[in-house]
């Protein structure tokens, strides 16, 4: 959609008519809400005065960029946002020319536009990066390393600082803290006050250096910090404001030089119900867009309920725990912690590797960390997990949520790689729960376990429901969950166990059912025996394949001289998963219970064997 020749009021009408658009969809298929609804004006205001393609737009996180899809020739395409099939909810340039870079984890954007610019300079090209931002993203250290360059460099590129109070939940930390008071803090408010009791006593002819000298401090006090990085500042502006958003662009642009445009925003405007700091409304599942009520009801627990109030009780009875997540309290369930015991538990906001490295510190002084952070977002921290955890060999609890494939966000959030990359890593056990009960015997083993300990679980629900009695947890064992004389054996880890129990009951068969529980140690002595009776191994896990439990099985199988075993994973390929509801995406990797089913049946010829 072209509307630089848009004037103010077609504009204005096509905010409105966006925000209708996005609350429409985002009611109907879920997705990122309040934070889209914030960034509405930014949008419209970057594509009039901006030049993309050939100017690149590159969105932090990118979950803000309902708006540039919309104006990037995606309307008509919007109604499939996040469905099997459809648009992402992120930037995605296979996408479209328009979306500049991949992106779903935080504070990459000023980076990727410090890139951007080398390259043109190096291409002698007129073209001008543009980077998003949220305030909330200023908390990851990426960011102030790229602003450390950029003031150096001095190069082309405008950085636009969306401030609104709000991260993913609560923002954390001294600059956020600094942003959000700088308009509100005692040398505004002290100065703003002389200057009105100025303007009553003098005649009007003095009002316009009274103005002047205002405008002066509002510039002074938020842009000292980022001009003593060699950064010009323009701002604050009214993030709503198009006319004021449109002028400041401009001025932006002409200037030539790396600029931050400082923007006010309310995250959720224009939907009352989701409007200000309010959690609950940064991503959300289909909902009643007239009273705000969601539509989906779920009657079990999920995996990160049962894990936070797990740790609750083990934090209640034992005052060394501690814990910290790194700006996802609700999302990991640290909330709950973080609110009864504020000084154990903490939020430590777009940081995580900072967040692995300050537990590592606590853990060398006697304390019990539990680190809950996403599968996909300890990708982030790995270096500070082999580094300040792993060769100290100390008592840290990884608690890895969403592992295995997340559905609607797609490629930058599954959780698919954990066991490869942890598996490699000394001193690092590796455990998974198939269900509440394990999750309590794990929980309670993590406690009095003195080494490093990573420990993964679903988003959503478990699938097997307590079908099977618990064990006690002792490291490296695995438990047998049914037993047959078949050379037929299903060997699931976590979440999994409940495929291949389901896969049991579709086909029919009663096969050797065994829940490894660790992939790291293994169950050797059960492995060696397994492969006595059982010739043909079933590995069902939500992993990655390359490096992940199939790999790691039949690793064990040529360390210790076993052949004859046909090994057979159903474990994602080596390539990235879209996104879309999990059942289908499942269903399109033939990965799913069915289809599982019947490749095992054209295996094995089950039709005409009885097992």
């Amino acid at each position: 959609m072209d509307i630089k020749s848009f004037t103010l009021s077609q504009l204005e009408t096509l905010a409105d008519d966006i925000r209708k658009k996005i609350l429409s969809v985002v009611s109907t298929n879920g997705g990122h809400l309040s934070s889209n609804l914030g960034a509405v004006e930014l949008s419209i205001a970057m594509h009039h005065v901006f030049n993309p393609p050939s100017d690149p737009f590159i969105f932090d996180v990118s979950h803000q960029s309902y708006t540039h899809k919309l104006l990037s020739g995606r309307w008509d395409k919007f109604d499939s946002l996040r469905k099997f099939g459809g648009i992402s909810g992120y930037t995605k340039p296979s996408e479209s020319e328009y979306d500049y870079f991949i992106a779903g984890h935080s504070s990459t954007s000023i980076s990727l536009a410090v890139g951007a610019a080398k390259a043109i300079k190096l291409k002698n090209e007129d073209r001008l990066p543009v980077a998003l931002i949220g305030d909330g993203a200023l908390s990851a250290g990426m960011a102030y390393e790229a602003l450390n360059e950029l003031g150096d460099l001095k190069y082309p590129c405008v950085i636009i600082l969306n401030d609104n109070e709000m991260s993913i939940s609560k923002p954390i930390g001294a600059m956020s803290k600094y942003l959000s008071q700088m308009m509100a803090g005692p040398f505004y408010q002290k100065f703003k006050s002389r200057i009105n009791q100025f303007l009553e006593l003098m005649p009007d002819s003095a009002a316009y250096m009274a103005k002047r000298l205002e405008e002066g401090i509002r510039l002074i006090t938020p842009g000292m910090f980022f001009e003593e990085l060699g950064l010009e500042y323009i701002g604050p502006v009214n993030g709503h404001n198009i006319k004021d958003l449109i002028s400041a662009f401009n001025v932006a642009k002409n200037m030539k030089k790396p600029v931050i445009v400082h923007v006010q925003t309310i995250k959720g405007k224009g939907y009352e119900i989701a409007e200000g700091p309010q959690e609950k409304w940064h991503g959300v599942s289909p909902f009643n867009p007239q009273n705000g009520i969601s539509l989906k009801k779920s009657t079990q627990k999920s995996a990160t309920e049962i894990f936070s109030n797990l740790l609750l009780e083990l934090a209640s009875k034992y005052d060394d725990i501690v814990g910290v997540t790194a700006a996802m309290p609700s999302g990991t369930g640290l909330g709950a912690l973080i609110e009864r015991f504020p000084d154990r538990f903490w939020d430590t906001a777009i940081a995580e590797q900072h967040a692995v490295t300050s537990m590592a510190a606590m853990a060398k002084e006697g304390f019990k960390p539990y680190i809950a952070i996403y599968s996909t977002f300890m990708q982030r921290a790995y270096d500070q997990v082999i580094h300040d955890c792993a060769i100290l060999n100390l008592p840290v609890v990884l608690c890895m949520d969403r592992a295995g494939i997340v559905g609607e966000d797609g490629e930058t959030h599954q959780g698919a790689f954990d066991i490869s990359f942890l598996n490699a890593v000394p001193n690092f056990s590796l455990v998974a729960p198939r269900d509440e009960a394990m999750f309590r015997q794990i929980m309670e083993f993590s406690y009095n376990f003195n080494s490093p300990l990573a420990i993964r679980y679903p988003r959503g629900n478990f699938g097997l429901c307590d079908e099977f009695e618990p064990v006690k947890i002792e490291l490296g064992k695995s438990q047998i969950l049914s037993q047959n004389d078949s050379d037929i054996a299903f060997i699931g880890y976590g979440n999994a166990v409940a495929k291949a129990f389901k896969t049991a009951e579709i086909l029919n068969i009663n096969p050797t059912i065994i829940d490894l529980i660790f992939i790291k140690p293994l169950d050797k002595d059960m492995l060696l025996n397994l492969a006595k009776t059982h010739k043909k191994w079933y590995i069902f896990s939500d992993s990655a394949k390359r490096g992940g439990v199939g790999e790691i099985l039949a690793g064990f199988l040529q360390e210790n001289g076993i052949n004859g075993i046909s090994i057979t994973s159903f474990e994602y390929e080596d390539k990235f998963i879209t996104h879309g509801a999990t059942n289908l995406v499942e269903d399109s990797l033939d990965i799913s219970v069915q289809k599982i089913a019947e490749k095992i049946t054209l295996e094995n010829s089950l039709k005409d064997k009885k097992y």
